[in-house]
């Protein structure tokens, strides 16, 4: 998948997280580096997309998830690009702790093991869905020459 503004935001809120969980020096260093990398390359996209030399057709990939059985859609994601990233934030978040769950899967009662499963599909689903609409939603912004604020 081609990087889009969305996909920039997620690898950087994972990044962050992975800051956050470690007291290593030397992993911290290297995080540090990659998220510093991560900030230019969303810089860089989003000059290169506001000045044109971004094909508008680039500024999305959808992920065109398609998933079956009940209760597996998520709540509508809209807004603006700000509550979307802060969306994406928290859903990369609550990802990271029930991932931590699958880590050590033998200690889950086994009465909830399906309903981790289904945890994780839906937060990914979700996670999906923002990337989605901080590309749509910034897409929707180049066209029309100005980003939604609250």
């Amino acid at each position: 998948m081609a990087e889009t503004l969305g996909s920039l935001c997620d690898k950087l809120t994972v990044l962050k997280l992975k800051e956050w969980h470690t007291s290593d020096p030397a992993r911290l260093e290297d995080l540090g580096l990659q998220s510093g990398r991560i900030r230019e390359e969303i810089d860089q996209f989003l000059a290169g997309a506001l000045s044109g030399r971004i094909p508008l057709e680039r500024l999305q990939a959808p992920a065109h998830k398609v998933v079956a059985g009940e209760g597996m859609g998520v709540d509508p994601v809209q807004g603006n690009i700000g509550s979307l990233v802060d969306r994406l934030a928290r859903v990369n978040c609550a990802l990271w702790h029930e991932q931590e769950k699958v880590y050590q899967f033998e200690k889950v009662p086994a009465g909830e093991k399906d309903e981790v499963v289904k945890r994780l599909a839906r937060l990914n689903l979700e996670r999906n869905e923002c990337i989605d609409g901080i590309d749509r939603e910034f897409a929707r912004a180049v066209r029309g020459g100005s980003l939604e604020v609250p």
